[in-house]
């Protein structure tokens, strides 16, 4: 897996792991979710959750937006997922999302994985960033 060097990526699987080794695996996503904020939090990590990102067309705003589970210190991106395997569209969704928000890097963390180890993916902003989000849009 290929990560940014840096240690908020580090802080931010920590504690996904213990929120994975506390809870353990088998819930559905919305039961993860509060858990990790609140390690987040213990960490002093700022951090917004259902960040929604608007999506724009040819530099138009449109009337559809999505949301990503977690914005970390404003540019690590973390989807929260609880299925039996991370598999190629949720890779594309993060990417995506990486690209419509000018974010360097995403973390898919899925807490069914038995091993939460087994459950990660790091996702890397490697395409030029076209039209990215700016702080207006998150207004709107």
């Amino acid at each position: 897996m290929t990560f940014f060097r840096d240690p908020l990526v580090s802080t931010v699987i920590g504690c996904a792991i213990e929120v994975h080794r506390v809870v353990g695996p088998g819930l559905l996503e919305p039961a993860y979710r509060p858990c990790l904020a609140r390690e987040l939090k213990d960490k002093g990590l700022a951090f917004r959750t259902e960040v929604t990102i608007p999506l724009r067309y040819k530099g138009e705003l449109l009337d559809h937006s999505y949301r990503v589970d977690f914005l970390i210190e404003d540019w690590l991106i973390v989807e929260l997922k609880s299925v039996e395997k991370i598999v190629p569209v949720h890779v594309a969704q993060v990417a995506t999302y990486l690209r419509l928000f000018g974010a360097k890097q995403g973390l898919i963390i899925n807490f069914n994985a038995p091993r939460l180890k087994d459950g990660l993916k790091s996702v890397l902003a490697r395409d030029a960033i076209v039209d990215p989000v700016s702080d207006e849009d998150l207004k709107a």
